[in-house]
């Protein structure tokens, strides 16, 4: 795997909420792998490093007044959007792994194929492909 410190990318962070212990949900729907975890001393998660097909993003525990998880609010300000080769295989793996459809995968006029789920902590993903 080449290095990621000589390039620009985005590395999303996702917080979840305090007292997590089990992330497997990334795995089981989108084949992620765990680079690195930090633990609290209860055995929740602090911070997690996964990956999907080489490109990172994090899980964090709030740590702050004013960071929230989506169900705090029971709302989103943001939408992860992964590009999959197959968009229906991918929501259906999401579904059974624990994920909420939000709205079903269909083609769309401006050239892609979309649809959205809601993972187990609140955090909405646009599974997509340009077709």
């Amino acid at each position: 795997m080449t290095s990621n410190n000589d390039k620009l990318f985005f590395a999303p962070q996702l917080l979840i909420n305090n007292g997590i212990k089990d992330i497997s949900f990334y795995a089981k729907a989108f084949g992620a792998t765990e680079n690195l975890c930090f633990y609290n001393e209860d055995g929740s998660i602090h911070v997690a490093e996964l990956s999907i097909d080489g490109t990172i993003f994090h899980l964090h525990e709030v740590t702050r007044p004013y960071f929230f998880s989506p169900g705090k609010h029971h709302g989103t300000t943001a939408i992860i959007g992964l590009f999959v080769p197959d968009v229906d295989t991918v929501m259906d793996k999401a579904i059974k792994a624990g994920a909420k459809q939000i709205s079903p995968a269909k083609d769309y006029e401006y050239g892609y194929r979309q649809g959205e789920i809601e993972d187990p902590f609140g955090h909405h993903w646009l599974i997509e492909k340009k077709i």
